[in-house]
């Protein structure tokens, strides 16, 4: 493995020889998805950090790395800070970096394949008038990157529409007619969640994520052109999907775009390449800036869709109830595992599950100081932590399964922690309860809810650096849009049938971390003058553990929704245990 600092020699060499300033590398690869197969990890090459956000930026003679709270911690003990500045986003720009540690009338090279349209847009306002932006042709990390991973051989897996509820071609013909009303001839669509979605179709090109590696050209007649790896295509696919769906190596995109020309192709700003604007530009269309057709139909779950997500979140739930009960039976006997041991024996809980796929991200096993890091992987450390006496264990973990996405965070006692971490835990409950019964009209979106999440602890002049919720697709990507509840300015509403989780969290740092998270969905509760009143129902249920609780901080309100929702753990999973971690669960909920 080359040193990082031979890397970073690579990539200087390459900017004198190109004429190039300074060079922007971001996480993202040319699908622009949160996770990245291995083969394009570009910026953990260049940098060594493992995290799924932040970019780096390199000039002739400096170098800084960007991360958002969630790897303030992580990205110390991953990243050489001789070698990079490390710097926190949204609080730091790198456009103000770069003039601080450049003259003015820099030419800064970015790869067009890892960078939104919007973003180009953006940065083009922001930058100074002397310094310029110059997509690059060749990208160096592809050049120098000499133990590059192979991409994934496997084959696309067919979904059966008794998982999916819709076939394809309805699918297809649905958002031919949304195209048709936003004026376009065909819209280019380059998630791959989205192309999932729409052909029933998974894959295992990306870790975690069951979905492959591709793009589509969706016309108003509900025909799709997929471009795709060849090989990746089964015997039975055509009679899969329906008529008129064709497939073509990537290398055909320009071609099939060409036969376009003077026609206008949708494509989503935000969620598309820079590169696929150009080519569509390139092939004489013109791009018309619209939504992914396939993301709001996609997020919103059909009755198909959330009775498999209602099943497989019960079976998930004996996995995770068997792995508890495990876990304080090790802390009784005083062993005292370590975070691999931990990840690997829940991990193998879910893999004896019917309809069992595949773990749905990396799990999050974290003892004691551990914890803080909200996005920590014991896989980066030199040697795992280990359960720490009077202290917590932090575990998040989800699986796939064919029939839907789990994704479950809870926070173990390990002993008698302190007060303060009593405290916190229950301050945090208190917030994940008050948003799982929050009602709202019609119309509301995830960034009005947030503060439901955080009043408890804000009261207490604390708070978390992530968002609360993010959506979760069906048996798809575990970070699903376009809703989500945050601090941000996401503006989408919330509609029946969206998955979001509800997690807040609190971390100190090389101290401890707590976080409470279900998956909820959205449903309407009631009508109130003619306008629909949504609220949430749960689709998690495994037991809180209360001993961690702060009994003189909770209401008799908040009394009620716990041990209410323990009996509804015990009744619907109750069924699924054996009779030793039955017991356990009767202990676990034992009303307080």
């Amino acid at each position: 493995m080359q040193p990082i600092k031979q890397k970073l020699s690579q990539i200087r060499n390459w900017l004198i020889k190109n004429n190039f300033d300074a060079l922007i590398i971001p996480h993202e690869d040319e699908y622009l998805s949160e996770y990245v197969p291995p083969q394009n990890e570009r910026l953990c090459w260049v940098t060594g950090f493992t995290g799924s956000a932040g970019y780096a930026v390199i000039t002739l003679d400096s170098a800084s790395i960007f991360v958002d709270g969630r790897y303030t911690v992580q990205v110390k003990s991953q990243v050489d800070n001789s070698l990079f500045e490390i710097l926190n986003i949204p609080k730091d720009s790198w456009i103000q970096w770069l003039e601080n540690n450049h003259t003015s009338g820099a030419k800064i090279g970015y790869d067009p394949r890892m960078h939104r349209v919007a973003w180009n847009k953006q940065m083009e306002k922001k930058l100074g008038s002397n310094s310029q932006l110059i997509a690059i042709n060749e990208n160096p990390i592809d050049l120098y990157w000499i133990d590059r991973p192979k991409p994934c051989g496997d084959k696309a897996q067919l979904l059966d529409e008794k998982h999916t509820g819709i076939s394809s071609v309805k699918k297809r013909n649905t958002l031919g007619n949304i195209i048709l009303k936003n004026k376009c001839d065909a819209a280019f669509i380059t998630q791959l969640d989205s192309i999932a979605w729409l052909l029933n179709i998974r894959g295992n090109d990306v870790p975690c994520n069951p979905v492959l590696l591709c793009h589509g050209l969706l016309n108003t007649n509900g025909s799709f052109d997929l471009f795709i790896d060849e090989n990746k295509i089964p015997n039975s696919f055509y009679k899969h999907v329906g008529p008129n769906v064709k497939v073509y190596p990537t290398t055909e995109i320009i071609t099939q775009l060409k036969k376009l020309s003077g026609k206008k192709i949708q494509i989503d700003a935000i969620r598309s390449n820079l590169k696929s604007q150009n080519l569509i530009q390139d092939a004489g269309a013109i791009p018309i800036e619209q939504d992914d057709p396939c993301t709001l139909p996609k997020a919103c779950k059909n009755m198909v869709e959330m009775q498999g997500m209602q099943s497989c979140h019960i079976r998930d739930a004996s996995a995770v109830c068997n792995f508890l009960a495990w876990l304080d039976g090790q802390i009784d006997t005083g062993n005292l595992l370590d975070e691999g041991t931990l990840a690997d024996k829940i991990d193998s809980c879910r893999a004896q599950l019917d309809l069992y796929k595949g773990i749905s991200f990396g799990t999050i096993s974290a003892a004691g100081k551990n914890a803080a890091m909200c996005h920590y992987n014991h896989k980066n450390q030199k040697t795992p932590g280990v359960l720490e006496m009077n202290s917590v264990y932090l575990v998040d973990s989800g699986g796939q399964y064919l029939d839907g996405t789990t994704d479950i965070t809870r926070t173990v006692a390990v002993g008698d922690p302190s007060e303060i971490i009593k405290k916190t835990f229950t301050l945090v409950l208190k917030g994940h309860i008050a948003l799982s019964t929050a009602q709202f009209p019609e119309g509301i979106a995830g960034q009005h809810l947030d503060s439901f999440a955080r009043q408890f602890l804000w009261h207490e002049g604390l708070d978390y650096n992530h968002g609360t919720g993010h959506g979760v697709g069906s048996y798809l990507n575990v970070h699903e849009g376009p809703h989500s509840i945050g601090k941000g300015a996401n503006q989408v509403p919330f509609k029946e049938g969206m998955v979001v989780s509800n997690e807040p969290g609190y971390y100190r740092e090389n101290e401890f971390g707590i976080r409470s998270e279900n998956l909820i969905f959205v449903k309407k509760i009631k009508e109130v003058d003619g306008k629909n009143i949504l609220g949430f129902e749960n689709l998690t249920y495994v037991p809180f553990d209360t001993r961690l609780l702060d009994m003189s901080i909770i209401t008799k309100t908040e009394k009620d929704w716990i041990n209410n929702y323990h009996q509804k753990v015990l009744k619907k999973v109750g069924p699924h245990l054996d009779d030793s971690v039955v017991e356990w669960l009767n202990k676990a909920v034992q009303p307080i």
